[in-house]
């Protein structure tokens, strides 16, 4: 499984393009000024100095995995050091998709897979004025999550603990419209679908919903490939991490692979 994950990874970076082989203005110019904004932000250093109290927490805590479970480590107690070092999207990820929920403008946002609630913050500080609700399905994670949102001061964020399939189909019932979705949750095939296919009836043209580690496996591969074919969905962005999903009506239908 892992040499089939390089084997992807080489094939992606050989195939994927720069912005310059974009020929979609929307693509190029979502390229050019969210995806490859490098600069540094002070909004980052915050959140980082965060992360970096997390990789040295040898706290000992009890991992509920009602998900796909991990390449890297399948023990149920873990240290958060460890949780920190093998699950938290490493910054250049986490900023990125900050500088997509910027970008996005959202008045809501849902988040599927809190963790440690490092790239919660992320989308917290990226849409302040927004409701962000972030689903964990860990008691214990979410515990440390929380605690790590008192630490930075962040007031926006609904934290619901319990079994995806029972809070996620809620909150979009309860939700007016979807502007943000980011399903870093149970990684098979199955589930994934069910995630997309719930959402579809709350996104609108100006909708986003992202797809976590879209190589993980070949249940996810072919996963993102039947979202990528459904009907309602015009523009679908692989950077290989994560897999962006747009909607917007009269855009003819493209798929992009971008290097990142």
């Amino acid at each position: 499984m892992v040499f089939q994950f390089f084997a992807d990874y080489l094939q992606h970076r050989f195939t994927a393009k720069s912005r310059h082989g974009t020929h979609s203005p929307f693509v190029y110019k979502l390229t050019d000024e969210v995806i490859y904004d490098y600069s540094a932000k002070k909004v980052y250093n915050s959140i980082e100095d965060q992360r970096k109290k997390l990789l040295n927490d040898d706290r000992l805590i009890t991992v509920t995995d009602l998900g796909a479970g991990s390449h890297l480590n399948k023990n149920r107690t873990k240290k958060v050091s460890q949780i920190a070092k093998n699950a938290l999207k490493n910054p250049r990820l986490a900023q990125l998709i900050y500088r997509l929920v910027v970008n996005q403008n959202p008045q809501n946002v849902i988040e599927l897979g809190t963790c440690l609630g490092i790239t919660t913050a992320y989308l917290a500080k990226a849409a302040p004025e927004a409701t962000i609700l972030t689903i964990e399905g860990c008691p214990e994670t979410a515990a440390v999550a929380y605690q790590n949102f008192t630490e930075l001061g962040l007031n926006n964020i609904e934290l619901q603990v319990g079994n995806f399939n029972d809070l996620l189909p809620k909150a979009i019932n309860d939700a007016e419209k979807l502007d943000f979705v980011y399903i870093d949750g149970n990684h098979t095939k199955e589930a994934t679908l069910n995630y997309f296919n719930w959402c579809l009836p709350k996104i609108h043209e100006n909708s986003l919903l992202i797809f976590d580690d879209i190589y993980w496996s070949k249940g996810m591969k072919e996963a993102w490939e039947e979202i990528k074919n459904h009907p309602q969905v015009a523009i679908t962005i692989d950077l290989f991490w994560i897999g962006l999903v747009y909607f917007k009506k009269g855009q003819a239908k493209e798929h992009f692979k971008i290097k990142f």
